[in-house]
């Protein structure tokens, strides 16, 4: 069985910066939409969950990263500065006369976030979903990760696969016991297309796996943070893991020290992809927070 959704949404493509990006849209096309950016290794898709808990007058639009989903891959590589000229190229299309509200999730989320400092006059309220900063980086890891990075660049990446949807959907559960069945079918299926050798293979570019030679600045991202005007809110998982993998400096401290409007909420019996595991309980916050459809 596969999840029903309430709103079935409407897919799109549209030109970013030179690629054709997937977007999906739920709601009245009159209204400027609430933004949902998703996360690393993720799609558009799985917000269908958390639209389908919020109000009917609701505009909202998806969109796939480049490189992920039905969006075009970059030849380039992946950079942050990118999605955030991606970002601001989405707004001035979906959002050109008013500033925006957002709900990004993990590196959605944390794109949101520095985006917000870089264009303030563009962000009208945040939510982020478990986006926070990454581990620092020290200058002296440089040299290494430049050298592995470059020794990826000479052998073509590889994506992962696996036998089916079923088998997918049964990793997904493994992973997010608290997903039904009907959701993990529906996430597989939006995750994965055929490989051309049999099975399935994830819907992204496999170059995401490469390892990033820029290393992470968080005073940088501080920095951003710092000129945020918009009230935001991060919402992390009572289970989750980031911090733990990645310590203190990726929590909730960094951000409340920076952003001057910061909520911060916390949802019970919930890991890292929240709004997979308990879609009702982030609508009912995003409402409290975003206010009315307009």
């Amino acid at each position: 069985m596969r999840y029903g959704p309430r709103r079935p949404a409407r897919e799109e493509f549209l030109s970013l910066r030179g690629l054709n990006h997937r977007l999906l849209r739920w709601g009245p096309d009159d209204l400027a939409p609430v933004i949902l950016l998703h996360g690393w290794a993720d799609t558009a898709d799985p917000f269908q969950f958390l639209v389908d808990e919020l109000p009917d007058a609701w505009s909202c639009a998806a969109l796939d990263w480049r490189g992920f989903g039905g969006s075009d891959w970059s030849p380039g590589g992946y950079w942050f500065p990118d999605y955030y000229a991606d970002l601001d190229a989405l707004l001035e299309q979906l959002s050109p006369k008013s500033p925006a509200r957002i709900v990004g999730h993990s590196m959605g989320g944390r794109i949101a976030m520095t985006y917000a400092g870089i264009r303030p006059e563009r962000v009208g309220r945040l939510v982020s979903l478990e986006g926070v900063g990454m581990p620092r980086r020290e200058p002296d890891a440089a040299p290494r990760r430049l050298a592995q990075w470059l020794g990826e660049l000479r052998t073509p990446p590889q994506h992962g696969g696996y036998r089916d949807y079923t088998a997918l959907a049964e990793r997904l559960r493994s992973k997010h016991p608290r997903l039904a069945p009907g959701h993990a079918r529906f996430l597989a299926e939006s995750r994965a297309e055929p490989a051309p050798g049999g099975g399935l293979r994830l819907r992204m570019d496999p170059a995401h796996h490469r390892v990033n030679p820029v290393l992470n600045r968080p005073d940088e991202d501080a920095a951003c943070w710092r000129r945020i005007t918009a009230p935001a809110m991060l919402v992390l998982g009572a289970e989750s893991d980031l911090i733990e993998r990645h310590g203190p400096e990726v929590g909730p401290g960094p951000l409340a020290a920076s952003v001057h409007d910061l909520r911060v909420e916390t949802i019970a019996a919930a890991g890292h992809m929240l709004h997979y595991e308990q879609p009702r309980e982030v609508a009912r916050l995003v409402v409290e927070f975003l206010g009315g459809p307009a």
